[in-house]
């Protein structure tokens, strides 16, 4: 049997495990690609999933395929990845596809949107829905290919500098908020701030803004936001399950051999699985930490919640009606989700609510 037959049946993890990867590494052009990020190197649950994948890639291959990573800031600034990648600058990006909306708000459906799926309906709707395949279509227009890299989980609701009680504390509210879902804050009556997570603290400290939401408390214990606005909202209604993305420029993807693409897609979902464990299992102790340095936990009323939802709803349908893009991803993932919603709430919803309310 011919060697790239097999490869091609067998495929590339039952090649590693026969023993005969070094005949094919060896057989590969040595290659080094550069990938920007869109976060600081502080923050190991985001930034790592990069560095991991990179690690991964390069293991595979033997050291020939090497992909350096740069934080938001070293090559480009943090929401200038796309345009790196579009234009070749760089091979590949690491970031969350909501930041750029302002340049199709359909960038942020393979992101997160308020009210959309939980990261287990994300990775579904992605892997074997009709997700990926969407989405690719959209990123073509961009010279780009993508990969899920990465969920958070639902994140938590941002600090703030006073508590919010009722809808009337959003009117003129400068809320520091990723991407999209800065649109519909905007609807509620907020002045919405999309500001890179590494110049959150200053802008909160020094009072440029009222509140800021980033991520989840393994990363808000890092940033030091209970110093300076000791109110801890939750939950994020806007980020029920936010998903990064690997931005691979489509003539860098298509010069690769096929056996480089697949350590690329098997680094891709290896990381994309890692950083939701790393969240889900570091999350517990860190905010046991930011309570105990102050931090004052508070749910957001459910009026406030009610009024996101249906601002949400109403700007999906005018969206809707002016982008074809947005119209047919749309539609796709809003069945998905409602397909979602039934089982869960049969399943994992009922499950859950018993487990936590349980004494163990």
């Amino acid at each position: 049997m011919q060697r790239r037959s097999f490869v091609q049946r067998a495929g590339l993890a039952g090649v590693l495990a026969a023993g005969t990867a070094p005949a094919i590494v060896n057989a590969q052009a040595s290659i080094r690609w550069r990938m920007a990020s869109s976060f600081p190197k502080a923050l190991d649950t985001i930034f790592g999933a990069s560095e991991l994948f990179a690690r991964k890639v390069g293991e595979m291959s033997g050291g020939k395929f090497q992909i350096t990573v740069h934080a938001g800031g070293e090559l480009m600034p943090a929401f200038g990845v796309v345009d790196g990648v579009q234009a070749g600058t760089v091979e590949m990006a690491h970031t969350a596809g909501y930041y750029f909306f302002g340049k199709d708000e359909t960038f942020a459906l393979g992101c997160a949107i308020p009210f959309s799926l939980n990261s287990r309906q994300m990775s579904a709707w992605m892997y074997d829905g009709n997700g990926l395949k969407l989405m690719r279509e959209f990123y073509a227009r961009y010279n780009i290919i993508n990969f899920p890299g990465g969920n958070t989980g639902a994140q938590m609701g941002g600090w703030y500098r006073k508590p919010l009680k009722t809808v009337a504390d959003m009117k003129g509210l400068k809320f520091r908020v990723g991407g999209f879902a800065g649109r519909v804050f905007e609807r509620m009556g907020a002045v919405p701030q999309n500001i890179p997570g590494g110049e959150i603290y200053q802008a909160l400290e020094k009072g440029t803004i009222d509140a800021a939401e980033w991520v989840a408390p393994v990363d808000d214990l890092k940033l030091g936001f209970a110093k300076v606005a000791p109110y801890y909202h939750y939950p994020a209604w806007w980020e029920g399950g936010p998903q990064l993305d690997f931005y691979i420029n489509t003539k860098a993807w298509a010069a690769l051999t096929s056996d480089y693409k697949a350590m690329i897609e098997s680094a891709a979902s290896h990381a994309h699985v890692d950083m939701q464990a790393r969240y889900d299992a570091r999350n517990p102790a860190a905010l046991k930490q930011l309570v105990q340095q102050g931090a004052k936990m508070v749910a957001i009323p459910k009026p406030i919640i009610d009024l996101g939802f249906k601002e949400s709803m109403a700007l999906y349908s005018e969206i809707g009606a002016k982008n074809p893009s947005w119209k047919k991803i749309y539609a796709d993932l809003d069945a998905f989700r409602r397909e979602q919603n039934l089982w869960f709430r049969f399943t994992e919803a009922r499950f859950d609510s018993y487990m936590q309310a349980a004494k163990l």
